[in-house]
């Protein structure tokens, strides 16, 4: 499906940053998933994030994989560079760019299916390595491109589309960050624009590798058995000559509540996630603190929202290796190569 690049349109008296940009200057391409997906909410809030901090877009570099999420990149941000690239393997893409330049904003977009399936062991090495980026996993517990199978986020006892109930314990991002390591750990909901944007502005800001989790429902819920607008029903019952897929429109679901509280969200399928923010007074740089409450959360089924770990003091991946500050590109030839003697030289070391 082609995307159509938004029309910039300068209102009077827009509020501008400190660049002079508007909020407009940072979006980028006609969104071209489903009405109500939240992941369109997660565009929004991010293209925010680098408005208010004044980050010049074409010093970020965007990053992704495949899927529904990995299409965010083309949604904000146009003046920036892009890099799709191959299903799970956006953190090696991303790790070689921060090596080559380290004086860049880097952002990667992912989902559950790309992140925690295929993508799995490059991102748990991303986040050891201490790769100086943002990470935003858009998370909704399927596969939306090849409609709706479970991913490995899927909570047990959740009923796919023909009503099969997953039976496998899901991959928690967030515990999976703790144990690894990770030095920024967030996680939001793509209808609370209040709390993600901040999140997202201090994973921007973040030294190091930051993960946000962000629960995004997907609006192809809807597709569940005994719906009259469900896929199956389609085939069934209408015309059978074009094999064609059709969401209905829905809204975007949006939400406010204070710290310390829980609050239940119905989804666009009826069903209902429990979220809770951290209270006021935790403290996110103690670890075993977060994982004991993000254990507290999981035993009372619900989603904990926030900033849930963060650790300043790790050296990133630039520091940690010693790697030279300079982006290669401005690195003169002949500091690049220094000829065989050099080499000879350098080489005696290993011997």
């Amino acid at each position: 499906m082609t995307s159509f690049v938004k029309p910039r349109i300068r209102r009077k008296n827009q509020p501008v940053n400190e660049l002079g940009l508007t909020r407009a200057d940072y979006e980028g391409a006609m969104s071209t998933l489903c009405a109500g997906c939240g992941h369109d909410s997660v565009t929004a809030s991010m293209a925010r994030a680098f408005f208010r901090l004044s980050i010049e877009p074409h010093r970020a570099v965007k990053v992704s994989g495949i899927g529904c999420s990995s299409k965010t990149t083309a949604y904000f941000l146009r003046e920036s560079h892009g890099n799709n690239t191959v299903h799970g393997r956006m953190p090696s893409v991303a790790t070689g760019a921060a090596a080559a330049n380290s004086s860049l904003t880097y952002i990667g977009v992912s989902g559950d299916g790309d992140s925690l399936s295929i993508g799995l062991g490059q991102f748990v090495h991303a986040m050891r390595r201490n790769v100086n980026m943002l990470y935003v996993l858009e998370n909704n517990g399927v596969y939306g491109l090849t409609k709706g199978q479970f991913s490995a986020s899927a909570d047990i006892g959740s009923l796919a589309k023909k009503g099969a109930p997953n039976e496998q314990p899901p991959i928690d991002p967030v515990s999976l960050a703790l144990s690894v390591g990770a030095t920024f750990v967030a996680r939001g909901f793509s209808g609370d624009r209040e709390q993600l944007v901040p999140l997202i502005e201090a994973g921007l800001k973040h030294k190091g590798f930051g993960l946000i989790d962000v629960i995004s429902p997907c609006v192809s819920f809807n597709d569940h058995k005994g719906s009259t607008k469900s896929y199956a029903h389609t085939y069934k019952y209408y015309h059978k000559s074009v094999h064609a897929d059709f969401v209905p429109p829905s809204k975007d679901i949006k939400v406010k509540y204070d710290e310390g509280e829980m609050m239940p969200v119905e989804l666009h399928d009826g069903g209902v996630i429990r979220l809770r923010k951290l209270e006021r007074g935790f403290d996110p740089r103690d670890r075993a603190a977060a994982t004991m409450a993000l254990a507290k959360a999981q035993q009372n089924k619900e989603i904990l929202t926030g900033l849930i770990h963060i650790d300043e003091s790790h050296p990133d991946m630039h520091e940690l290796n010693r790697m030279e500050e300079r982006p290669l590109n401005e690195i003169p030839y002949a500091e690049l190569n220094p000829g065989a003697a050099k080499l000879a030289e350098l080489q005696k070391n290993f011997r």
